[in-house]
């Protein structure tokens, strides 16, 4: 198998940020590129049926570009049920075959009036040179005691590969308007055998600002624009490589929720 490729079968999709049926621009987070802004876990109604377009310009994941081409669909279905969400997605490139489906699900929790948390299953499968899956643990940690910074950490554990992934960063929300929102963000991952099993360690920082616009009540119109610096595990796992190990990308989400 491509070994390349094979990263993306193990692909968290740790979902987190918007899609409130409010008037109120919505905060979120992208860390990975399909991460954008799907699930809340906020005050709502009790049951949050979400559907969620999009594409970025690459694959983008661990700080690495899992595409020899192009870049990628997404399409999220989820469903809400107070601190329970069901969710399904399915990713495909818009250059080259690969097809992605995730499917999985999250039950989000209150640690303190400041701090949120949540835990999360999901399986994997991949279709593209060679059909690939695998099964995922997460959870996420967040903090909301300052009003204009938001810091997170989020655990990922892959059993296809016997390791896990960790991505600690922060958010800074600022109100351009009643309806738009921008979010400059910053984080620095590490790999413990998830994405190679040669380096435990830093693996990437990456930072962007993300751009949220609330069309209507239900409808979240969202856009990203990241940079990833590649650190010792993505140097290590290409040793040879002459072109840079850096990847900038772009995204944009439709968000709607009923």
């Amino acid at each position: 198998m491509n070994r390349l490729l094979s990263h993306s079968c193990i692909v968290g999709l740790i979902l987190a940020g918007t899609a409130n049926a409010t008037d109120e621009p919505i905060p979120g987070t992208v860390d990975d590129s399909h991460i954008n802004n799907i699930i809340s876990h906020a005050e709502g109604p009790d049951t949050n049926v979400i559907l969620d377009l999009g594409w970025d310009s690459k694959y983008i994941s661990e700080g690495r570009n899992n595409l020899d081409k192009g870049g990628i669909y997404w399409a999220t279905a989820a469903v809400q049920v107070d601190d329970l969400t069901l969710f399904t997605t399915v990713g495909r490139g818009d250059s080259q075959y690969y097809i992605e489906w995730n499917m999985g699900l999250e039950y989000g929790f209150e640690l303190g009036d400041k701090l949120s948390a949540a835990l999360g299953y999901q399986r994997i499968e991949s279709y593209g040179d060679e059909r690939c899956g695998d099964n995922e643990l997460f959870a996420t940690l967040e903090y909301t005691g300052i009003t204009w910074l938001t810091p997170s950490l989020s655990y990922t554990y892959s059993t296809e590969a016997g390791g896990y992934f960790v991505e600690a960063s922060l958010h800074s929300e600022w109100p351009v308007s009643d309806r738009l929102t921008l979010t400059p963000y910053v984080t620095q991952a590490f790999d413990f055998q998830y994405a190679t099993e040669e380096h435990d360690g830093p693996n990437h920082f990456q930072f962007g600002v993300e751009a949220q616009y609330q069309l209507a009540d239900r409808l979240v119109l969202s856009g990203h624009l990241s940079r990833t610096l590649a650190q010792e595990d993505i140097k290590q796992e290409n040793p040879d490589a002459t072109a840079s190990l850096n990847n900038t990308y772009a995204g944009l989400h439709l968000t709607f929720s009923f």
